[in-house]
């Protein structure tokens, strides 16, 4: 592409400088078609990161004087994205909002509901689907490689730091790892699996005694028939979780393991490694299994949310993970905490 015919980047704004945000404006550096428009937060510490890229640090959206940014994304607190989101929608700007899209089902309906009512885009970070083997195991299972689906286990075991639930909204409800961390995890299981039909959990904070989970175990009936079961701790020293397993994230050491597993009638696969599993001939335990592993394209999922974050705000294509499907994974979420607390089984009601 020649320098005159070259598009103007995208402006985006990004609110919230905490862990997730710092990545996304680093993301924002890189990505082809965009640029960063500001960094929003109360804070005084977001000021270097505002400095450094030569943007404004606002303190709060309603700072971001119109014209300024083309799009933002929300990476405050949780509890705080229903009303950034809705600001957004009003001043007609695209949100792209981190995961999960909010910590209840009606703040979630009404961002959802505000974004189609006023045709303003508005999309959720579960930026997993934007990893190039994500795509690749998404057209395995298309194909049939593994047969009919028939179950599927997931896990996030790892030891975050005491000084992690240092800072208080993270001992508060709705930031525990089932919401933090498991929806990014169910969220790629219904991206492979369908939508969920019923859930059944249990949980424990018997570790820390927080206001939050220390481990939950999840069993996922889809509508497909699909059984999975998620296990989820953030208090275990262990490899098997993406963050640890996948590459996605430089300040995770790698360990080089598995964190899903989906079976079928054919064979299995292992994500992330993308190990198929299948018997040389029909399935059968008495004949020889192995493993292949296809090539794959690689790429930064954080940066190529934010390419598609830019194509979406030209209006070039739809979004991948519309706040519709924030919304979905949330409503699993929301089923996983009502089974824990109660003890039964929570059946999902459609969209």
């Amino acid at each position: 592409m020649s320098a005159s015919t070259q598009k103007t980047p995208v402006r985006i704004a990004v609110a919230g400088a905490g862990l997730i945000g710092q990545r996304h404006i680093a993301a924002i550096a890189v990505a082809e078609g965009a640029t960063l428009a500001a960094v929003i937060d109360p804070s005084d510490a977001a000021a270097p990161f505002a400095q450094a890229a030569g943007v404004p640090h606002l303190r709060a959206l309603e700072d971001l004087r119109p014209g300024l940014a083309d799009g933002v994304l929300l990476a405050t607190p949780n509890t705080a994205h229903r009303v950034g989101a809705l600001w957004c929608i009003a001043q007609r700007l695209p949100v792209l909002v981190e995961k999960p899209i909010a910590t209840n089902l009606d703040d979630a309906r009404a961002i959802v509901s505000a974004g189609l009512d006023a045709g303003v885009p508005v999309l959720t970070g579960h930026h997993r689907r934007h990893n190039p083997l994500i795509a690749k195991a998404k057209e395995m299972l298309a194909q049939g490689v593994i047969g009919q689906p028939v179950s599927a286990q997931g896990m996030f075991w790892l030891a975050k730091p005491d000084s992690y639930y240092e800072t208080d909204w993270r001992r508060q409800p709705g930031a525990g790892p089932v919401y933090m961390n498991l929806s990014h995890d169910v969220d790629l299981m219904r991206h492979f699996l369908g939508d969920v039909r019923a859930v059944q959990a249990a949980q424990t904070s018997a570790v820390r005694g927080n206001a939050v989970e220390d481990a939950a175990v999840v069993l996922l009936e889809f509508e497909s028939g699909v059984l999975a079961t998620m296990n989820v701790a953030d208090c275990i020293p262990a490899p098997w979780s993406w963050e640890l397993s996948a590459a996605e994230n430089p300040a995770y050491p790698y360990a080089g393991q598995s964190c899903y597993t989906i079976g079928g009638t054919k064979g299995a696969l292992e994500l992330p490694s993308l190990r198929l599993w299948s018997h040389e001939g029909a399935p059968d335990w008495w004949s020889p299994i192995r493993a292949t592993t296809p090539p794959r394209d690689h790429g930064d999922p954080l940066v190529r949310q934010i390419v598609q974050f830019a194509r979406v705000i030209l209006g070039e294509e739809p979004p991948l993970v519309p706040g519709l499907e924030g919304l979905k994974t949330l409503m699993v979420i929301e089923a996983v905490k009502t089974a824990a607390a109660t003890g039964t089984r929570i059946e999902i009601q459609p969209v």
